[in-house]
């Protein structure tokens, strides 16, 4: 008999990312994991490119240079962040942490996928809260939350649905959770949403003991490849998580390519600018095709398609990776008749509604 894992580790499906190929296609435009159309900065690139004189070196285990860079940059207090290879190894620290066997663990129904993962590693149970227009709905959270949930993870705004709540909303679910539950607001498309309601939670995370917020340079600074997130909280929290991490969990090409990519506001600033044109033109454009697409404030737009054979999801997939156009199925979120694509450059953008007109007169 061999060695066992255990009990559940066997049930959990891998995270699956977004596909890179199209068979027989040699160039194929990728619009499937909501990478930053127009690349990163090129100051995190050199950074990053300059730090290859160093490889041999250790990084600093507590990434404090990106830490002051991030404080000095979003006004906060370095010892309140921990970074981390992505959020998604934070937002699992935070179930390593808090977790254990039996507890419960709360998302809205459309939940990032990770939060599943880091429950069920746990062996924790996932309760999803059912949405309303493919929104958070912040009643049915406090509901299934009730006065036992150990962690509630809040994507604002969500991934894959593309919608977010206001700050007052996220506000009153953290005043309605008992002190003994974890809120975990996962922002990691922030600096995209540029509506005046919107909050990142920064500020509840440092008025409460109760709140953590994650963070990602995958995307509105295009550090997918060097994988960096940060989390910002109470001391109490990030100490825990100090505690939990690995020793050298930031590489220093990561190091230094973010503490870069954080000061150059006029890269966000253009990136958010090509993301606030084309997210509306793709929506206007797709929805004249008579599909429904779900508003976004983020760099994707949620495609919805009929149960009509020939137009379901499934065929506008493959058909459009035929044509070398990768955009992303969310049959795993419990979507399986949409589709979710990502805002590309300008020209990556026409083709997927060219593709997608062709489909729907075909």
């Amino acid at each position: 008999m061999g060695i066992e894992p255990r009990a559940g580790i066997l049930d959990i499906r891998p995270y699956k990312p977004g596909a890179a190929e199209a068979p027989g296609i040699a160039d194929p435009v990728k619009l499937s994991s909501n990478e930053n159309a127009l690349g990163c900065s090129p100051k995190a690139a050199a950074a990053f490119e300059a730090s290859a004189k160093r490889l041999h070196l250790y990084p600093d285990g507590g990434a404090t240079k990106l830490r002051e860079a991030i404080a000095r940059e979003e006004g906060l207090e370095a010892e309140n962040i921990v970074c981390g290879c992505g959020s998604d190894e934070l937002l699992q620290l935070l179930g390593r942490a808090y977790l254990d066997p039996g507890d419960k663990v709360v998302q809205s129904q459309y939940g990032f996928l990770v939060y599943r993962l880091v429950a069920m590693q746990s062996g924790a149970e996932l309760v999803s809260a059912p949405e309303r227009n493919y929104t958070t709905d912040v009643d049915a959270l406090i509901e299934a939350a009730g006065d036992d949930a150990k962690i509630v993870f809040l994507a604002n705004p969500n991934n894959p649905t593309g919608t977010y709540i206001s700050d007052a909303e996220v506000r009153r679910l953290r005043d309605a959770l008992p002190s003994s539950t974890l809120l975990v607001v996962d922002a990691a498309y922030a600096e995209f949403v540029r509506n005046a309601d919107y909050s990142a939670g920064l500020e509840l995370a440092r008025e409460r003991d109760d709140v953590v917020v994650t963070r990602t340079f995958s995307k509105i600074h295009g550090l997918a490849g060097a994988r960096l997130g940060w989390a910002y909280g109470n001391k109490s929290i990030i100490d825990v998580l100090h505690r939990v991490r690995g020793p050298f969990n930031v590489n220093l090409p990561a190091i230094e390519a973010g503490t870069a990519a954080i000061a150059d506001r006029d890269f966000m600033k253009r990136s958010a600018d090509h993301n606030e044109e084309w997210v509306a033109w793709l929506r206007q454009q797709i929805g004249g095709l008579g599909l429904e697409v779900t508003p976004s404030v983020c760099n994707f737009v949620l495609i919805h398609f009929p149960e009509t054979p020939g137009r379901t999801a499934r065929d506008a997939d493959a058909f459009l990776t035929s044509k070398g156009l990768i955009i992303r199925p969310v049959e795993p979120y419990g979507l399986p008749n949409a589709l979710r694509a990502t805002v590309g450059k300008a020209a990556e953008n026409r083709r997927l509604v060219d593709g997608l007109a062709e489909f729907m007169g075909g």
